[in-house]
């Protein structure tokens, strides 16, 4: 991105020359669709991160466990649970990490070269053409940057 003194959000988000109507629709879906895998990978990483912590809570239930007398019920929890594979073989960290490399960053790279190849490397032209159809000329909540 240039520095803040030369940069203009219009004319990042101006269509380029030559480029169609068609072409800005289906990069915009492409744009949609990535938007959602970001999300997606969101979840995961709060998926790890909540898994994880029940991990821990649940070790220190253990522990509780034990410092109350109960050593049989904190056994079948830290040999049956804590610690558990969340599905064969895999912790989060590593359905993280697989989504990372099979598909998230195969997408990133994808999405990046054909906003390069098509428009430039312009992004959100679709959404920018649509601010500038939907807002009120000289309404201040209605300006361009």
């Amino acid at each position: 991105m240039p520095d803040s003194a030369s940069f203009s959000f219009e004319d990042a988000h101006r269509r380029p020359a030559g480029v169609d109507d068609a072409t800005v629709a289906a990069l915009g879906r492409v744009s949609e669709a990535w938007e959602y895998t970001a999300r997606a990978r969101g979840h995961l990483y709060a998926f790890h991160q909540l898994t994880g912590s029940a991990d821990r809570i649940l070790r220190d239930a253990v522990d509780m466990l034990r410092a109350a007398g109960h050593p049989d019920a904190a056994d079948v929890l830290a040999t049956e649970i804590a610690g558990r594979n969340v599905i064969p073989g895999h912790w989060t960290f590593q359905i993280v990490e697989a989504y990372d490399h099979t598909y998230y960053q195969p997408f990133a790279d994808a999405e990046q070269r054909l906003r390069d190849d098509l428009v430039g490397g312009r992004r959100h032209l679709y959404e920018a053409e649509m601010k500038q159809r939907l807002r009120t000329r000289g309404h201040p909540d209605h300006t361009w940057d």
